[in-house]
């Protein structure tokens, strides 16, 4: 099913109780669904939620740009993350008849660091998954440290590839860093979190690390 900002991958069974996965920033979710058929049986909806900018609408904030001839970041996160609870999520929940189903956020690398912000400004969300997640982001952690959680999620899954924290760039160094210590945060919060360190960079298998993390968030233990 599509709508004009999203593509949706209804659950096979239980449509109007599964947990409903928003991947922020993706065009479309065939491989991560794939790689989730191998990974769990259990029952859930996936919408794909592309974006045109990822630098502009995917950073919370603006910031400078961290890479040599990039471009600086604009601030868009909170009007898209307006955009999901005002439009996408109503028509996701209308189109799976699901008006009380369970919701995470999910996204790679600037859309993870967007779905882990989001943690502090929606309070509905049942979850993030943030996998490569731009933790690195200036100023991001002295936020999340700074700053209530603005529900009560119950999972967060956090992931890197184990050669992120190599680069030469000094702001991404510290991605492993910030992640660990943005989980050690919502443990001492109260929240049922992880960290999963994944072989290589971070352009290796997305789809597959983004199921691991959708898949681990479906864990009822």
């Amino acid at each position: 099913m599509s709508g004009s900002d999203h593509i949706l991958y209804p659950a096979e069974r239980e449509r109007e109780t599964a947990p409903v996965f928003l991947l922020l920033g993706e065009e479309k979710a065939d491989r991560v669904l794939e790689c989730l058929r191998d990974l769990t049986d259990a029952s859930f909806s996936l919408a794909a939620c592309p974006v045109e900018d990822w630098d502009r609408e995917l950073s919370p904030w603006p910031a400078k740009a961290v890479f040599k001839g990039g471009e600086d970041f604009g601030g868009g996160g909170d009007a898209f993350l307006e955009r999901v609870e005002q439009a996408i999520l109503p028509a996701v929940r209308e189109g799976l008849g699901a008006p009380a189903a369970p919701v995470y956020l999910a996204g790679y690398s600037l859309a993870g660091l967007l779905a882990a912000y989001a943690l502090f400004r929606l309070p509905w969300l049942t979850g993030a998954v943030c996998c490569s997640g731009s933790l690195w982001f200036p100023g991001f952690i002295e936020y999340a440290e700074a700053h209530p959680l603005a529900g009560k999620p119950e999972r967060v899954y956090l992931s890197l590839g184990d050669k992120e924290k190599k680069s030469r760039n000094p702001v991404l160094s510290r991605v492993e860093d910030h992640s660990t210590a943005f989980r050690d945060l919502l443990l001492s919060r109260g929240i049922k979190s992880t960290f999963v360190s994944n072989p290589g960079n971070h352009f290796q298998e997305p789809d597959r690390r983004m199921a691991l993390g959708i898949a681990w968030c479906l864990e009822r233990n």
